[in-house]
Formats: C-alpha cells, structure tokens, sequence
C-alpha cells in the first residue's frame, strides 16, 4: 500500500492505537523543544512529577519569548531555566542565541524524528520531514519522562503546489493563500501535507515559512517531504550526515486535496485581526502606515532579511514609519553583518533588536495607537502587539519593505527597480557558543528560583457535580491572547499562576479576575463561540482559570491544544449538541451539571441544567477513556503524582 510521508511518520512513532482518523492515538517522541514563556511552566512539572532525566533523544530550552530584563523576574527566570537544564538533562540555548524555531532547524532537526514543542508553531519543523506538533507544557513534560503523546488520530490535507512563483511573490504568500481559501479552523484534526512539482523551487527555509503557520489554519503539523532541498540545508549546517530521504510513495493517497499555482500568486495581506483576513495588497495600498516589522518564526531565513535589505539599500525608510529588524538566530545576525545586509537596513533607518521574538509575542515595538502596522510574523490577534485596539497587517518581507520605503502599504511589484534575486552564500556561518550542552550527571543540581517563582498550584478531583454561575460569555475564534495575553506586562508572572491570574480575560471584561476569586472554591464556568482557545500553546492559558475556579467551559468547539490543556488541569471541556442553546445562555445564569463523575464515565452526552431559566440542555464531550480518568483524577499531574 502507497503510503504519504505523514502516514510514514505516523506508522514509524506508534505505540498505542490505531490509524484511524480521529480515534487517539500514542506517538513515541524523539526530541522536546520549550521556549521560556512556557518552558517555566514545564520545568516546575518536571519537578513536580519527580522526574530526573529527560528520556528524548533531544530535549532543547529556548530563552526567546521574555528577553526584556525590565526588572528582576525574566532574569531570574532566565537562570532557573539554565539550573533546571542542568538538572534535566536538557540543551539550553542562551538568551540572544534566537528563535526556537529556525535554530532548532539549524541545529537539532533530524527528517524522520518526532517533536513535540510547548509552543503551536512547533510544526514549523514539518519543513523538513518531521512530524513537529505543538502542544501544552504538561504534555511535553510527560514526553521528557518517555511517555507517548496522545492525539486524535489526522487526516492527511494533501495540497499540491505547481508551477514557479513570480517576481515580488514569496513563500508567505503561499501560506496567505491557504489562509485567504480558507480559514483558522481549516485545519483542525488534520496534517496538511504539501506535495508536488513545485516543491522544487522552495527552499527549507521557504517551507519554514508555509509550516510554521499551519498553526493558523488550526492543523495538528504541517508535513513536507525530506528531499534535495532538505539534504542542501542540512550540508549548509554542517550536518549533512542526519540528512534521509523521506518522500512520499508513488500513488499515495491524501483524505482532502487543494491545488494552488504558484505562477498565479499575488503578494497577499491579512488585515485585522485574524489571520484568515486575508485580501491583495494591491486592494488595500495608499493606507498609511506607523510600523514595518521584518524577522520572526514566521520568515525567519536570511533571505527575509536579505531581500529586505536589497529593496532599501542606498534609500531611506519614510520619517514617520519605524523599520523594526529582529533577526531569528544569532548565526543569521552574523552572516547578515558578513554579507553587508545589515549595514543596508541600518542606513535605511532600520532599528535593529536581538535575536528573539520581541514584538511578535508582544515583547516591546508595540505600535502606536491607531497607526497600521505591517508585520512578518504569524498572528495578529487583537492586542497581541501590546497596544490595544491594534491594527496588524500580516505581509511578506517584501510588501513590509516596499511599504517602509513609501510609509503607506504598497505593492512590491510597483517599485521602480528590478527584483532583487537572493543566492545563498557560499559558507554559512556557524554559531554554537551559545547553545549549552546538558551536564552528565545533573542530579544534585538545585534549583535556582527567584521569587517570582511559585510552585505549581494543586487542584482537587472532580466533585460528584459542577455548580456555579456563567461569570463570562464570548464569541468565536477565541484566542489563548485573548484568555491569558503574553506581552512585556504579563509574561513576567508565567512562573506565579497566582499572579498571572490576574490578567485572564482582562482584553474583554478587566473585572473577571476579581469576579471570578469570589468563586475560586465554589467553581464558576464560561461559555464560548467556536474554535475556542485558538493560536498559543500556552497552558497558563488554562491553569490561570482554574486558578480563579473555572471547572467547566462549554463551547460550540474547541482548539486541540487548548481543549487538551483544559483537561490536564481538570476543566472539564464541553460542546452544544445543539449550537443555538448557545444563545439562550446569558452572563450570570447558575448552570449544574449534576453526577459530572457518572456522566462523562457512561457516555459522550452530558446534562447541563440551567437553574436561572429553568432549562436543560444537551452536551457532548469528546474525551478519551484516558482523558475522562484525567478529568476524574483532577487533572493530568494528580494522575501521574498520585496514581489517581
């Protein structure tokens, strides 16, 4: 039987169940990746289920997200992360060494592994022949103790890329496009493969780019075969030797299929404030603009820079306008210096940040109050830049410079020059002074906390029944940004759910944090739209309710990772059989779920009582057998310290 390469990947990392879509099923993961805004979290479960080694074949920290020493909590966190490697057993890559994503590709990636990642654009990693899903901490931790991760089962999303992309049209376009057809719930239960002749014309780090955000689309991983342009990258870095062909078989087989000729692609612009908002930058050119930010996971390669740089060189940006560079690796910030890109952009007017994240998490170059910004990153949820009421553009490099040249949005391809062809240097430039090795023996280690570091919060079993008032009611597409937002403000408090609880929905109503502390023991819910919990993998995002007394949320549907998240900290996650009770729910009812512990025992459907109005309503759960004992232990840590 012909198998696809997400078939392979699958089939090759099975050890619980079977190859059914959305039945659950176990895979054994090869490598861990964490990033510092929630790889604290992961470590204080580490410590918390009495773990003493990481069991990955790789397990890598990143400090990206939280690079701003603002006061004393990032660098405290900063060295309990560093402690909690040693200890661990884990690869610690230093403050300033960049962006998880593209350095874990540079220097830890390996076609045919697993990894699984406490951040949802894990998958970027898919780029070339991984299966990389992003996932909670909690799960991510249970992997660095060896044990499998559980998922429903995908279907496979086969898109057939064709033909070649024009001038001014890159790899970001390509993922706007599936973006602009569809929408942020696209992908939900599925891996979208990427497959055809025009694979030819993209390069690893092109792939990166159209991977990376396969997480906006809602997708388990994104899935790109391991072929000539892998095994090129991978002799650039030096590491030819863990180079393996893994292509699809001839006449495999896809549950879905789309096609998209590059050759008719157009650059392309998602306006505010979701990702699938998706027009022709030639719609929407002459708006005048405050930012242009270049560099994130989301076109992280040198060539996102590079280009950038051709475009402004021996010009000047616009005096209004701020040209943000944040480049993604510390080895690309070198070979950027080495091959004159850099001394373009600082002489265009460019501002140059460290390798990191920075405004893409909400770290800093928040933009101006009602000004548009135009940015290479991923997502553009509200708020998610650190401004309120913000207005972001998601582009391509290209558009971002055009557009910084002229300080309104514009059309690359209506620039007076030709297009600027970018070849890769002859020698890469390698940097591996600042990823860490783990330490042989880590076992007296102790960890350094500051005090901003709490331990992790205990929440009780599951009661006979769940009582308590709808403390808030939200819409659809609600983003973990929007639950817990990340920026410079909030992130600090990621290592104190105590304190970063204080923050939980604040973008929509400031005075659910201290509505909801009158029911912290007594248990409170919240209704929400569809694809609840979107975007982040951030399991504060889910702790932090809990934290306040949330016990249940009910929704037309739900995020994986968020519903996952929701589990392994004892909220019970629930969906209208019938979507229209949605509407008869209003903010304060008393709702009751009685014999809650009976009930997701014997069956998927649940009763819901609505006590103000005197109405009973039907809903679904979609747990697994070992979900639902998760839900009964209280959540995913009870069941391992407990064995509840």
């Amino acid at each position: 039987m012909a198998h696809n390469v997400t078939q392979k990947l699958i089939r090759s990392h099975l050890v619980e169940g079977d190859m059914v879509a959305g039945q659950e099923i176990g895979l054994k993961i090869d490598q861990t990746l964490t990033q510092d805004a929630t790889g604290t979290m992961v470590m204080l479960e580490c410590e918390a289920m009495g773990l003493a080694r990481s069991k990955a074949e790789v397990s890598v920290q990143y400090v990206d997200h939280n690079l701003l020493q603002t006061d004393y909590k990032n660098p405290d966190d900063h060295l309990f992360l560093r402690s909690a490697c040693e200890k661990f057993g884990v690869w610690f890559s230093k403050p300033g060494n960049g962006v998880s994503h593209p350095v874990h590709m540079e220097r830890f990636g390996i076609p045919g592994k697993t990894l699984l990642g406490s951040d949802s654009h894990t998958c970027a990693a898919g780029s070339m022949g991984m299966l990389a899903m992003g996932a909670g901490g909690l799960a991510v931790a249970m992997a660095m103790a060896g044990k499998p991760f559980y998922v429903p089962m995908p279907k496979v999303w086969g898109v057939r890329l064709k033909g070649k992309l024009p001038d001014w049209v890159s790899a970001k376009d390509i993922i706007l496009e599936m973006l602009r057809r569809y929408d942020v719930k696209a992908g939900v239960g599925k891996v979208i493969e990427y497959y055809g002749p025009g694979l030819k014309h993209l390069t690893a780090m092109d792939r990166h780019v159209i991977a990376n955000m396969g997480a906006e689309l809602g997708a388990t991983s994104t899935v790109f075969p391991s072929d000539k342009a892998v095994q090129v990258f991978l002799k650039e870095q030096e590491r030819e030797q863990d180079w393996v062909e893994l292509v699809a078989d001839k006449g495999a087989k896809y549950d879905e299929y789309t096609e998209i000729d590059l050759a008719k692609l157009e650059p392309l612009i998602a306006l505010p404030s979701n990702p699938d908002n998706v027009v022709p930058v030639r719609e929407v050119e002459g708006r005048e603009i405050y930012q242009a930010m270049i560099g994130s996971s989301a076109n992280p390669g040198i060539r996102d820079f590079a280009v950038p740089a051709m475009i402004v060189a021996g010009k000047q940006i616009r005096s209004r306008v701020s040209l943000d560079i944040n480049p993604t690796s510390r080895q690309i910030l070198e070979s950027l210096i080495e091959h004159g890109y850099l001394e373009s952009l600082v002489r265009a007017g460019g501002r140059i940040h460290q390798a990191g994240c920075n405004g893409c998490i909400g770290m800093g170059q928040a933009p101006a109050t009602g000004k548009i910004s135009l940015r290479t990153v991923p997502r553009n949820f509200p708020g998610r830049s650190g401004t309120k009421d913000d207005l972001v553009y998601l582009c391509s490099p290209e558009t971002a410079a055009a557009s910084a040249l002229e300080g309104v949005i514009r059309d690359p391809r209506t620039l007076d020059m030709p297009y600027p062809k970018f070849k890769m240097p002859k020698k890469t430039i390698i940097n591996k002074a600042m990823l860490m090795p783990p330490i042989a023996d880590g076992s007296k280690v102790v960890l350094e906390k500051g005090p901003n570091i709490k331990p992790l919060p205990h929440f009780p079993i599951l009661g006979k029944e769940i009582s308590g008032p709808v403390l808030l009611k939200v819409g659809d597409d609600i983003s973990t940004d929007t639950i817990l937002p990340a920026g410079a403000r909030v992130l600090p408090y990621r290592s104190n759910i105590e304190g970063i609880s204080k923050f939980v929905f604040g973008q929509i109503d400031e005075s659910y944090p201290q509505r909801a502390m009158v029911y912290q023991n007594t248990g409170s819910m919240i209704v929400g739209g569809d694809n609840y919990g979107q975007g982040s993998s951030r399991e504060h995002a889910a702790i932090a309710p809990r934290y306040l007394g949330v016990h249940a949320v009910l929704a037309k549907s739900f995020a994986r990772i968020h519903m996952q998240n929701l589990v392994n900290f004892g909220i019970l996650p629930l969906v209208f059989v019938n979507p229209s009770d949605y509407d008869s729910i209003e903010q304060e009812d008393i709702l009751l779920i009685p014999d809650v512990r009976d009930a997701i025992q014997q069956g998927n459907d649940v009763k819901v009582i609505n006590q103000t109005k005197n109405h009973t309503y039907t809903l679904r759960h979609k747990l697994s057998p070992r979900q639902v004992q998760i839900m009964l232990a209280g959540g995913l840590i009870n069941t391992v310290k407990f064995g509840q």
